[in-house]
């Protein structure tokens, strides 16, 4: 005689028994695939916002450079943030579609590759151009940093991982406007976003080999 698994009481459906027979998915602190996925988004949030905010240190230099007024130069940064709120509006739905990684992954590739071309630039009205790619691309981050961490790990330590990706953002504000100055006041301006500019390739990069 057969018997028929029950869930609380009642017939189990297939999803039912399908849950059943599947073990927690979720990442537990204390593996080393937990640190390894939390270092990761810590160090994507520290690149996200190390290149947003790398240029302010720097305005005084391209006013220089191009002959602009200190409003001017001030829109290299305000047209990344006023696009990084416009491709939040996208990014999550397009997380939903294709993936959170996937997402992340190529918001961060493509906002380095933004950043070294734009050391390449010879005109202010490309810098500008290359400054609106990366903020758009950086909204893939910020729209679904978070959203990972709470689908991956298990929820009795997702807090722990949000914190450290919260603290990656603070970190990456000031540091990018430390590094961007540093590298400028003994280089110059290029070279100092270029630094920074290979260090979100790599970020990126690490982010794609870590599972899952």
């Amino acid at each position: 005689m057969s018997r028929t698994t029950t869930v609380d009481g009642a017939p189990a459906s297939d999803t039912d028994k399908q849950s059943i027979s599947q073990p927690n998915q979720f990442i537990k602190r204390g593996t080393p695939q937990f640190m390894r996925v939390t270092l990761a988004l810590f160090s994507a949030g520290l690149a996200t916002f190390a290149l947003l905010y790398c240029v302010q240190p720097i305005l005084p230099v391209l006013s220089q450079e191009f002959g602009l007024t200190p409003a001017n130069s001030s829109i290299s940064l305000s047209i990344s943030t006023a696009m990084l709120a416009i491709g939040l509006l996208f990014t999550g739905p397009l997380s939903d579609a294709i993936g959170r990684k996937p997402v992340m992954v190529t918001a961060l590739l493509l906002a380095s590759i933004c950043t070294l071309l734009s050391t390449m630039m010879t005109s202010w009205h490309g810098i500008l151009i290359m400054r609106a790619l990366i903020g758009l691309s950086l909204s893939g981050v910020a729209a679904v940093g978070m959203t990972y961490l709470s689908e991956e790990i298990h929820p009795s330590f997702v807090a722990f991982s949000m914190g450290l990706y919260i603290s990656g953002n603070s970190i990456g504000g000031m540091s990018g406007r430390l590094i961007s100055g540093v590298f400028t006041d003994f280089f110059n301006w290029r070279i100092a976003l270029a630094a920074i500019g290979c260090f979100a390739l790599a970020s990126g990069v690490d982010v794609l080999e870590n599972p899952p």
